[in-house]
C-alpha cells in the first residue's frame, strides 16, 4: 500500500465513503422532521437537508445522486480550510463527519478561538492526533450536563452519534471500525 499522502486539491471522496454515509444515515423516502432541530430542518433520501420541505419524496437513485452532489459541497468547504494533503481513508473520515456536523463546525471553533482542533493539528502534521480530534464531536445539541454529551455513559439520546464518531475516527486511522 501507497504510504505517501496525496494533495488535498485532488482528493474526492471515495465509494467507500459515501457508503458509509449512506448506511450511518439510512434512507428515507418521504421527508422527516431533524432528531434535533425538528421540522425548522426536513431530512429526506440519505440525510439531504438543503431545499427539503416536509412532505417531500424521493427515490433511491435521485437519493443516492443528491448525496454525491451534497458530500461535493463538504468536499469544497473542507478544502477551504484544510490543506495539509491525506491518505483517502483521512478526507472521507472528515468529510463523513462534515456530513454530519457541517464544514463550519469541522472547520472553525468560533470566530473568537479560529480554527477548529482539527485543522490547528492538521497544520501541524499531528495527522493522528486531528483523528483524535473527531471525538470531541459528541454531542447533540446544548451542554448543561455531562450527561447530554452524547459520549457520557449514562446517555441515552444520542448514542448512535458517539458510535459514529469512534468509526470515523478509526476510518481516519486507517483502522478497521471498533
Amino acid at each position: 500500500m501507497d504510504k505517501t499522502r496525496t494533495a488535498i486539491a485532488t482528493l474526492v471522496l471515495s465509494a467507500t465513503g459515501l457508503v458509509y454515509i449512506a448506511q450511518r444515515e439510512g434512507y428515507s423516502e418521504r421527508a422527516y422532521p431533524d432528531p434535533v432541530l425538528g421540522t425548522k430542518v426536513p431530512t429526506v433520501g440519505f440525510g439531504t437537508t438543503q431545499g427539503v420541505k416536509m412532505n417531500d419524496i424521493t427515490t433511491p437513485v435521485r437519493a443516492l445522486i443528491r448525496l454525491r452532489a451534497d458530500a461535493g459541497e463538504y468536499e469544497m468547504g473542507l478544502k477551504r480550510c484544510i490543506n495539509a494533503p491525506m491518505f483517502q481513508y483521512e478526507w472521507d473520515a472528515y468529510v463523513g463527519l462534515a456530513h454530519n456536523t457541517g464544514v463550519m463546525a469541522v472547520c472553525k471553533n468560533n470566530e473568537r478561538t479560529g480554527p477548529s482542533t482539527i485543522v490547528r493539528r492538521l497544520q501541524a502534521g499531528d495527522y493522528t492526533g486531528a483523528c483524535e480530534a473527531i471525538l470531541l464531536y459528541d454531542r447533540a445539541g446544548p451542554v448543561n450536563k455531562p450527561q447530554d454529551r452524547c459520549s457520557h455513559p449514562d446517555n441515552r439520546t444520542c448514542p448512535g452519534i458517539w458510535k459514529d464518531r469512534k468509526v470515523l475516527r478509526a476510518m481516519c486511522l486507517g483502522e478497521g471500525a471498533p
